[in-house]
């Protein structure tokens, strides 16, 4: 069985590369055209799968043929997909993403397969998800009540990441609270609380928003400003910074970290939480300059080995 089980969502991603977004109503020459993997829930599995972790991912897949050059991906990152259901006459979810010069993005999601994931899919998967050592979701898969199933199957054997991704302004308190950590990026953050962070106060007020929503323990990326993190026990934000370098696609970094962050708590457990978000960070950076989602995301063996000393 996988130590490892996502839950969530896969997109094919349509990338194109520009020099700045265009304007309202302008056309522009693009640079370049790609064809990517993506989708927050399978960019976290291949995240944690690349750099060494027995993984699975529950999800509803398309039948037409991106959705089964999607399966024959997973399989090829040695992912478990024996929990993968797929939906006959349906799509596949996919997005166009225009990526800058500079490293900024911008995405269109048009749903597909993605939003047939049910609560007694969960339930057949859920031998799968009690033996894994961590669980993650996100908030792919909308209506989210495949995932309120998945996290209460899960409570009490192992832990349980929940990325508060797409964002939504007023999610199922349930959600907050079942999680054992629940994970944003700075936009995320300030959709759901209305705060609009733009440094290390702005996030501790942030953090004491979601916490006072019922959340256990946060975590709230912050980009090149590293992350920061607290707990009900400890509601004091602990700031953890990380190498500056430079972007050229920050397509998928949020992925890459989470990835990374399930591998090290699953497999380095004894680290402290801080050690954690910052080998974590240090994947994410690596991740963001290289070109594309999943295909940035490097492997174990593109990584120096201090990162993985115990």
């Amino acid at each position: 069985m996988p130590d490892i089980v996502v839950v969530g969502g896969y997109v094919i991603d349509f990338m194109c590369y520009v020099s700045r977004f265009p304007k309202g109503g302008e056309t522009i020459c693009g640079k370049k055209l790609l064809t990517c993997h993506g989708g927050k829930g399978a960019n976290q599995c291949i995240s944690a799968a690349r750099l060494g972790a027995s993984t699975g991912f529950v999800a509803s897949l398309g039948d037409d043929s991106f959705g089964q050059k999607y399966l024959e991906q997973l399989k090829h990152e040695n992912v478990d997909i024996s929990k993968i259901y797929i939906q006959e006459g349906v799509s596949s979810d996919a997005s166009q993403i225009t990526v800058t010069d500079s490293g900024e993005n911008t995405i269109i999601f048009v749903p597909g397969a993605n939003r047939l994931l049910t609560p007694d899919n969960i339930n057949d998967a859920a031998d799968l998800i009690r033996s894994a050592k961590v669980l993650l979701c996100q908030f792919e898969i909308q209506p989210p009540l495949p995932t309120l199933q998945a996290l209460k199957i899960f409570k009490g054997h192992g832990l349980s990441i929940l990325n508060g991704a797409p964002a939504i302004q007023n999610p199922d308190p349930d959600l907050l609270k079942l999680c054992d950590i629940f994970c944003v990026n700075e936009t995320e953050a300030e959709i759901m609380t209305g705060i609009s962070v733009t440094g290390i106060p702005e996030a501790q007020t942030a953090v004491d928003e979601l916490l006072s929503r019922g959340c256990n323990t946060v975590i709230l990326t912050l980009g090149v400003l590293g992350a920061v993190f607290a707990s009900q026990s400890s509601r004091n934000i602990v700031h953890v910074p990380t190498e500056q370098v430079k972007a050229v696609d920050t397509t998928g970094a949020g992925d890459a970290f989470l990835g990374s962050f399930a591998y090290f708590a699953a497999y380095h457990a004894n680290l402290s939480l801080a050690e954690k978000v910052k080998r974590a960070c240090y994947v994410a950076s690596q991740s963001v300059q290289r070109v594309g989602t999943q295909e940035n995301f490097p492997y174990k063996t593109d990584l120096p080995a201090k990162l993985f000393a115990r």
